[in-house]
């Protein structure tokens, strides 16, 4: 149950395997995106001594299970957003990096839950759906003054 996105926030969350493996649900919940569906498949998970003896065993093989812990922000939390075209100062990571820093979620198609288009140059398709749907469409520097 646990994605790309969700592992990401568990591992600045706890920082190490050992610190996710020992967390409680109540924790675990305590992570952006970690509801109690969720929470709980991953303490049921680590409650299996099968899987921690594989976690021990990759460990072993020389995999790192180690994050950067850190705080993300909280100007962008619940608000989600798409980039679309060629951004002139940043890289798509870069941006990306920037809005999930300020607790914003980027996704990589337009719909009625989309709060933002970043629009660059050559924009295409995800600029018109964008303009159907009435969806808020931002430049690099409206992105920047969003994400302070």
């Amino acid at each position: 149950m646990v994605g790309e996105r969700t592992a990401q926030f568990l591992a600045e969350h706890f920082g190490s395997m050992a610190a996710l493996e020992n967390a409680g649900v109540e924790e675990l919940q305590g992570v952006n995106e970690v509801g109690p569906k969720i929470a709980e498949s991953i303490a049921e998970f680590f409650s299996n001594p099968a899987n921690r003896k594989l976690v021990e065993r990759l460990e072993n093989a020389g995999l790192a299970f180690k994050g950067q812990k850190r705080e993300r922000g909280t100007k962008l939390a619940g608000k989600t957003f798409v980039l679309t075209g060629t951004l002139a100062k940043y890289t798509r990571d870069e941006a990306k990096k920037m809005i999930e820093d300020a607790g914003g979620k980027v996704t990589g198609s337009v719909s009625k839950k989309t709060d933002y288009v970043v629009a660059g140059s050559d924009a295409g398709s995800k600029l018109d759906k964008a303009k159907e749907l009435g969806v808020a469409v931002i430049d690099e520097k409206e992105m920047e003054k969003l994400a302070g």
